[in-house]
C-alpha cells in the first residue's frame, strides 16, 4: 500500500494536481505518458530523415507486400494510427520517391501503391537505428513482464 501511494504521489506530482487520482485514471494516464514517452523517443530518431511516425509505418506496411501493390483503403486500414489525411500522407511520400502511385489495371477508380526501390533503402537505412529505439523503449522490463504487460495491453483492447 506504502508503494502504491509513492506511485500515486509520483503521478500527482508530474501532473501538479492536489486531488487523489482513481486507480483506473492513473492507469490510463500512465498508458498515455507511456506512449508519448515512446512515441517522442522514435520521432526524435525519424525527424532527421524528414519522416513522421505515420509515413515510415506506410513505408513497412508497403515493404511488406514484397512488391505487389496495395490500394490506399487496405493501408489505412493497416495503419497502427487510423487518420483521415492518408492521401496527403501519401503524397508527401510520392514527392520524396518513396512511394509511386498507379491506377488499378481492372478497377479505374482504385489507386495501388508501392515502395520504390528509394523508400526501400530508406528503410534499411532506418531498421537497426528504430530497432535499438524500441529496444530502449522497453530495456527496463524483462522478458516475463512484457509478456505480461502484452496480455494486460491486449485485454484492454
Amino acid at each position: 500500500m506504502y508503494i502504491q501511494m509513492l506511485i500515486m504521489n509520483e503521478l500527482k506530482s508530474r501532473l501538479k494536481v492536489k486531488e487523489d487520482i482513481t486507480l483506473y485514471k492513473e492507469t490510463l494516464l500512465r498508458i498515455l505518458l507511456s506512449t508519448n514517452t515512446i512515441k517522442n523517443r522514435l520521432l526524435s530518431v525519424l525527424k532527421p530523415h524528414a519522416l513522421s511516425l505515420e509515413q515510415f509505418n506506410v513505408l513497412r506496411i508497403l515493404r511488406g507486400q514484397n512488391g505487389n501493390p496495395l490500394n490506399l483503403q487496405d493501408v489505412q486500414e493497416r495503419m497502427v494510427s487510423k487518420m483521415s489525411n492518408t492521401t496527403r500522407l501519401v503524397d508527401k511520400l510520392i514527392i520524396k520517391d518513396y512511394v509511386k502511385r498507379t491506377q488499378c489495371s481492372s478497377n479505374k477508380r482504385k489507386i495501388e501503391l508501392s515502395i520504390t526501390k528509394n523508400g526501400l533503402d530508406k528503410l534499411l537505412e532506418l531498421d537497426d537505428i528504430i530497432d535499438a529505439t524500441e529496444k530502449q523503449a522497453t530495456a527496463q522490463l524483462n522478458t516475463s513482464e512484457l509478456m505480461e504487460l502484452n496480455k494486460l495491453l491486449l485485454k484492454i483492447q
